[in-house]
């Protein structure tokens, strides 16, 4: 057996391999540009880019940014951070079809006292993420990728319209939408994504891309990686992608699905042959968890007013706290797949949100669930949407968050979200979107004008 020293010095040998390896292929690749790739606590994907003259200084982690220009990381007097490479990150990325020469690596932010941020998302997912390793749990997640495509105007702003008149599963017209999908799909390949499936969603314009699940860390990094291929390739066709969740009230909206199992030596623990449903009890008590602090991670899953515009009845978007098998109106969907395929799909993320974020907060909670036991409610395989009040009294059901607001109360009392988000992210992030809520708030909206001005 190894000593810990001689287990150090093979890691050190090994990080400066990875270093040599990575300069190698910027050389012989001919990259010009690397972007030191970042995510802020509100999700925004953030770069610095450098020229091969600085990678080695950048490799060794010796790059420093304001962290005080960065929305809720640090202040004035305390702005000098660092990005610390992920080595196993690099790869060369040309978003656009003839980009040629650029390379990005994704970074975690150590503060000035050189010590992981604690509210850099990458460090808090791997918090959690180590929390679960402990228990001998791997998190593995499969997000759904839903996007709206609009027309760009002469000025290049997006155009509020339908691109096309398309509806689940339609063979679409071959137009710029179905081209630039296609493209997509094709640079998501390139770049070492496995493509499960795609199509035309339920509302005009509106696309899914799906690709396959991986851990939760490495999948964080390709839903960051995802929004900017879909972004790109879509400006290339003169098409605008965007990832609101809802942008028309009367069609259904863009969800982030997440699909969810633990391994543990490979094997998923949500799996268990010998039970009447094929779910462990582990599986159980992880469900269990997430419908106990449903409320509480409300926030971070659906971080925008308008995520609550996708979360109403008869859209396919939970509003309830339940849970069943392939019932597409629950808070939490058991799909049909079992074995090595069982897994649980939470149904209220969507793409506003922080990738990092909401998996640190749904696997925190899941492993509470794990860890205290915790059985979930009766199962409801019946439409959600047309329960009687007694029905709903006879399952115990609970509504989600139906705004914001609500949402932001829930967490400013939960003990869950700040032990796993820290102080700093926490309170930043409830700040931040209270914020956010009381501009909404104050302000006077259409729909105002248009149903009381002439009745009052």
């Amino acid at each position: 057996m190894r000593s810990v020293a001689e287990g150090a010095v093979a890691s050190n040998a090994a990080e400066r391999e990875k270093k040599r390896e990575i300069i190698k292929t910027v050389e012989e690749k001919g990259i010009r540009f690397i972007k030191l790739n970042f995510t802020d606590i509100f999700g925004f994907g953030k770069n610095l880019e450098i020229t091969p003259d600085e990678l080695e200084k950048a490799l060794d982690g010796e790059m420093m940014f304001d962290g005080s220009s960065v929305d809720g990381f640090g202040r004035v007097e305390e702005s000098d951070m660092y990005l610390i490479p992920d080595l196993d990150t690099f790869q060369p990325v040309p978003l656009r079809p003839n980009e040629m020469g650029v390379g990005q690596i994704f970074c975690d932010v150590y503060d000035r006292e050189r010590k992981p941020f604690e509210g850099c998302p990458r460090n808090i997912l791997k918090r959690v993420l180590g929390e679960a390793a402990s228990l001998g749990y791997r998190l593995n997640v499969g997000p759904e990728g839903e996007f709206f495509l609009f027309n760009l105007d002469d000025k290049g702003n997006p155009l509020f319209d339908f691109h096309d008149q398309g509806g689940y599963f339609d063979n679409t017209p071959f137009d710029k939408g179905v081209d630039a999908k296609r493209d997509m799909i094709m640079k998501m390949k390139e770049l070492g994504f496995f493509i499960e499936a795609s199509h035309h969603e339920v509302a005009p314009g509106q696309h899914e891309i799906d690709f396959k699940y991986d851990e939760a860390l490495k999948t964080a990094d390709r839903w960051m990686l995802f929004k900017q291929i879909v972004k790109n390739i879509a400006h290339e066709h003169g098409l605008y992608a965007s990832f609101l969740p809802k942008p028309f009230t009367t069609e259904s909206g863009n969800a982030m699905h997440c699909n969810q199992s633990l391994s543990r030596r490979g094997v998923n623990a949500f799996s268990d042959p010998e039970s009447a449903t094929g779910l462990s009890k582990t599986a159980e008590y992880y469900v269990g968890g997430l419908m106990k602090h449903a409320k509480e991670i409300a926030a971070v899953s659906n971080p925008t007013i308008n995520s609550y515009k996708r979360l109403v009845a008869n859209y396919e978007a939970p509003t309830s706290i339940t849970w069943s098998f392939c019932n597409r109106s629950s808070f939490i969907r058991i799909p049909n797949a079992r074995g090595q395929g069982t897994r649980v799909e939470l149904r209220t993320p969507d793409p506003t949100a922080n990738p990092y974020l909401v998996f640190a907060v749904m696997l925190r909670a899941g492993l509470e669930g794990i860890r205290g036991r915790i059985e979930p409610p009766k199962r409801v395989d019946k439409n959600n949407y047309e329960l009687s009040p007694q029905e709903k009294g006879e399952f115990e059901i609970e509504q989600y968050p139906s705004n914001l607001y609500e949402a932001l109360k829930y967490m400013s009392r939960s003990t869950l979200l700040r032990k796993t988000l820290g102080s700093h992210a926490f309170n930043v992030f409830l700040k931040t979107k209270v914020m956010e809520w009381r501009e909404y708030d104050k302000k006077v909206h259409r729909w105002e004008i248009d149903y009381y001005l002439k009745k009052y």
